[in-house]
This record gives C-alpha cells, structure tokens and sequence, in this order.
C-alpha cells in the first residue's frame, strides 16, 4: 500500500508485479566518497524528476560491490510470462538482457547504442518500424541478434499461440508481419493499426532460441535465465541463502559495468532500515514514518526522492456479493480517503496527495482527477447503494444480511506490509462496518501473496501498488477483460468492451491530446465499473549509501545497473 505496498510492476515502463524491491547484500563494506553526498541531507526531501546522484562514468570507481535488498525471491525470469513481473525481475532483466530503448527523467525514449543503430517509423500506412540492430550485438550462446527473435517475442507474446501463459499482448496483438530488412542486422515491424508507443515493444528482447516452445516459455525460465546479451549475467542464485549476484560478462561489447559485483538478498521490508544502519546493505526504502526517521540523520546515509508512475489502490473482487457494482460502488462511498491518505502519510516528510486517474499521475500531461462521486466520502450514499443491492440492515456494529447470509468480505493482506499500512487496512475496515459491511482481515505470507491468493482469485479486498505503467498503453493490462483463464494484469476480472475499445483506440491514437481525451475517457468508466479505488501517487523516498553514484530516487527514468557504482 504504501512505501512498501506490494507492487506490480508493469513492462510499461516495466510495470510488474512487484514486490516493492528495495536493494540487498551480504557481507563486505562498501564505503563511497565522494563531493555530491558529502553533506548529509536531514531536511524534508522534494520530489524531483530524478535524484540518483548521476555521475560520469570517469568519475565512478571501478569495482566493488554494491548491495541491495530484495523483497521477494525471483522464481520466473521470463518478464514475458505471467508470473516474470514479481519484484525487480524487469529491471534486473533489462540489465541482462537487450533493452533497446531507455527512458529518461521525463519518460521520453531513447535508443539504445549498444543494441539499435537506429529504429523509426519508416511508413505510416501501414505503420512500419525499421530497426538496425548494433552488429556487436550478440547472445550468450553467439548468435547474432536478430530478426528471428523479434519474430518469436512477437508470435509468443501477440495471444495467439495456444499454452503461452503471457503476461501482457498490448501492442503485440497489433502486429501483423515481422521480416527480415535489407540485411541480417535490419527488423523491419509492420502493425495492422497504428501503435503509438512502439518504442516500448521489446523491451527486453528475449531470444528466440529460450521461448521456442510453450514449455521453454513458461518453465524455462523458472529459477534460470538460459541466455542472455547484456552488461552484467548473473552470477549465483542461492535460494537457500536467498540472495542473487549480477557480475560483469567478459563477453559485453559495450561500455564495461563498474562494480565487480552486484548482490541482491532477499529480506523482509521491515529488515532492511537495520540491515542499511548496520552496513548489509547499501540502499534501503525509507517511505514510511519509522524508516525515515531512522534513517535520514543516519551516518553515510543520503535521502533521495522523485515522483514515479506508482500508484497505491485498494482493489475490489468480482465474485460473490461483489459481483454487484452497488456494492462495489458502496465500498468506495464508504471510504474517507483523506483520512486513509492521512494515515499513510504519518510522519513521512513528502505530501502523499489523494489520485483520481487510475492512468495518469499527476505529474504526467493529460491529467484529471475523474473520480467525481465514486470516491466522495458518503456514508448515507453508501447505505442506500447497499438498501439497493438487497443488503438489509441488521443494526449498529453488524453486518448486513441477505437471504441469511451475512455481508462479510476478505481483505487478503501481505504479512510483511508495514503498520502504517496496516493502520489503513484496519481504518477502512471501520469505515465499512458503519454502513454494514464485514471485512475480515487475513494475512497471508509475502511469497503467496500474489501467486496463491491475487493471481488465482482468492480474495474479495486487496492493495498492492501498480507502478511504471507507462507509456500509457501499459495501463491496459490492468483492465482489460480476461480471455478465458488469462487475467492479464486484471485480478479483479472486472471490465467491459467499452473500457477495452476506448484504451486501444487511446493506444494507437499518435496525437497526445486526443490520445489522453480517450485515456481519461476509460479512466471515468473503471472509475463508475467500481474497479479499483485509488488512493494516492507513491513517491519514490528512499536512503542510499553516501557515494553511491546512479541509483536512487528514478522518477519516470529507468535504471542502469551497468552504471551503478561507487564515487571516485
């Protein structure tokens, strides 16, 4: 929910789901120095577009370690499968894999050199991307990239292929032809409608030769990554002692990485304040009341923040007595957001602000809260919602019930989220049994949470973050309707046709401004279809080690664990 609400991050500008991942490590120190982090910060921090203490390479030191916690061990390493959004899978596999385009503070993309020569829109009718790819640009097995793995993320991803449990075919599903170029080296992508964000298609590239089959797709990835081309490979993975290693590949054509070694350990949230204060680790969340103030006088310790595409909501089921939009709808009503927020934001030093758009953050063009009275405090609108649905009034402090049965609901809570959030949970549980409605919290262990109980349906209340979503298309994947027993990124398994059709159309619709008319327009509708109650825009706050160069607080940039490292 909040700082560490489970996440699910999207491949949007990734958007998975996540874990929140904070950085782990094991053993050595790893001092840094350096002019930038000098001077402690102990005021309140800004949200800025990106606070990561960006340093040249020449001014970053060669070797080392850099260590970081993770909050869930990694299983799947396919970000193309169902289940590879857990955690920093994307992110962790844009650094092992071909990233072909990067985005910056802003969210604008750009190529990447060490895979892409160059890509544009070489026609429009139809649309068609020319890709060129790097001729150095090579697998881990020695095949050359090329236009065979296109071709197969494509016809793995695009939702036509029986036994593919894929994660997300926005984008995909509009291809209609990928073909070999003048030459080995050139991709040429033809779409049969136009697709705007194009530049976020492929990212990572995966090779053909690790997803030839629905098996290798959806188990050869499990607890492996079979092939790589990127910077760093990994190392170790010790699911005993839960912790991952990325180590430079002798075999990168680029830029050579500057640590000698990059540990992830796996770690509950509520770990990692004292394992950054008793130097495990190098960088930790610092979100909540308790971290901050822990953290932000700490000695070596530097507060960075920024303003992501992450978002913290409370989703609603589509089974049982939440079948019926009136009581969906009656859940938001009952709701005093302020006072939800408010809770949340106890004693962290940057202003957690009520979100009306489940697409758009608030520091994103195309904007507009279109929560109207979905989300208007309305104890009274409620009740009568509920009258409605046929849910009688069983008095003061009880439940309502229906044909003998009482209105008891499940909020399914991860064990690891913090009190704070827990604090919510159990203000909103008081809010809705004042208009009669049961809510029962059980929590549930950090790993099942998504795979035993979100994924498979088993809940009637939960809270997890949605963040990167973006470039917009990446929001469809939260709302769309499923397709027989693939739910996409929609949990809840609630939609419509109208919702579906305005976010596609939204998604190859070039001009920006008619494009976010349409995205606000499916926004009003998931707001009415009493899908997802949006609580408040995360930001990014977080204490990194004093001279650790490149990572922090991103914004809507994306990382590059390649260029991670300590200060000269």
């Amino acid at each position: 929910m909040d700082a560490s609400a489970t996440p699910a991050r999207r491949l949007g500008r990734a958007a998975t789901l996540a874990l929140a991942v904070t950085l782990a490590a094991t053993a050595c120190s790893s001092d840094g120095g350096g002019s930038a982090d000098t001077a402690v910060r102990s005021e309140a921090p800004g949200q800025a577009s990106i606070d990561i203490n960006a340093k040249p390479l020449d001014q970053v030191r060669d070797g080392g370690e850099v260590r970081f916690p993770l909050y869930q061990w990694i299983t799947q390493w396919n970000p193309f499968q169902v289940d590879g959004r857990y955690g920093d899978a994307v992110d962790i596999m844009r650094t092992l894999e071909p990233s072909l385009f990067s985005t910056d503070e802003t969210g604008t993309f750009k190529p990447v050199a060490d895979y892409l020569v160059g890509a544009e829109v070489t026609s429009a009718s139809p649309q068609v991307i020319t890709y060129k790819l790097n001729p150095k640009a090579k697998w881990s097995d020695g095949k050359p990239l090329s236009y065979l793995d296109f071709k197969a993320d494509w016809e793995a991803t695009n939702g036509k292929k029986d036994g593919y449990n894929i994660a997300d075919s926005a984008g995909y599903e509009l291809i209609s032809a990928v073909e070999q170029g003048a030459d080995p080296a050139e991709v040429k992508v033809t779409f049969s409608e136009p697709y705007a964000d194009w530049q976020n298609l492929f990212r990572p590239l995966i090779p053909a030769a690790g997803i030839a089959t629905a098996d290798d797709f959806n188990k050869g990835w499990v607890e492996r990554i079979p092939i790589t081309a990127g910077p760093l490979k990994a190392g170790t993975f010790d699911k005993t002692a839960q912790t991952l290693t990325l180590v430079p590949d002798p075999n990168w054509w680029g830029a050579k990485p500057k640590t000698e070694k990059i540990t992830f350990r796996v770690m509950a949230q509520s770990a990692t304040t004292q394992a950054f204060l008793n130097n495990e680790i190098d960088f930790a969340a610092a979100g909540t009341a308790t971290a901050y103030g822990q953290l932000k006088d700490a000695k070596d310790a530097v507060i960075r923040s920024a303003s992501p595409w992450d978002e913290v909501h409370i989703s609603f089921g589509g089974g049982g007595p939440l079948a019926d939009v009136k009581v969906r709808r009656a859940l938001g009503r009952a709701l005093d957001r302020n006072a939800l927020v408010k809770i949340a934001n106890n004693g962290v030093p940057v202003e957690f602000k009520p979100l009306g758009n489940h697409i758009f953050m608030p520091n994103q063009n195309g904007y507009q809260d279109n929560s109207g009275d979905w989300a208007k405090f309305d104890p009274a609108a409620a009740k009568k919602l509920l009258d409605e649905a046929g849910w009688q009034d069983a008095g003061s402090g009880r439940p309502r019930t229906r044909d003998g049965q009482a209105l008891t609901l499940h909020w399914v809570l991860n064990e690891s989220t913090p009190q704070a959030q827990v604090d919510l949970a159990t203000a909103a549980q008081a809010m809705w049994l004042a208009v009669g409605v049961k809510v029962e919290i059980d929590k549930v262990a950090a790993n099942d949470f998504f795979t035993k109980y979100v994924n498979p349906g088993k809940w009637d209340i939960a809270s997890w973050r949605n963040t990167d979503s973006f470039p917009l298309s990446s929001s469809l994947i939260n709302f769309r309707l499923p397709q027989g027993d693939n739910v996409f990124g929609n949990y809840s398994k609630l939609g419509s046709e109208e919702i579906d059709a305005l976010l596609k159309k939204a998604a190859g619709t070039i001009d920006p401004v008619e494009a976010a008319k349409l995205y606000n327009q499916a926004d009003a509708r998931i707001w009415e279809l009493g899908h997802t109650y949006e609580l408040y825009q995360r930001p990014t706050v977080v204490a990194a080690r004093k001279g650790l160069a490149n990572y922090g607080a991103f914004g809507l940039a994306s990382s590059d664990y390649s260029k991670v490292g300590w200060e000269k």
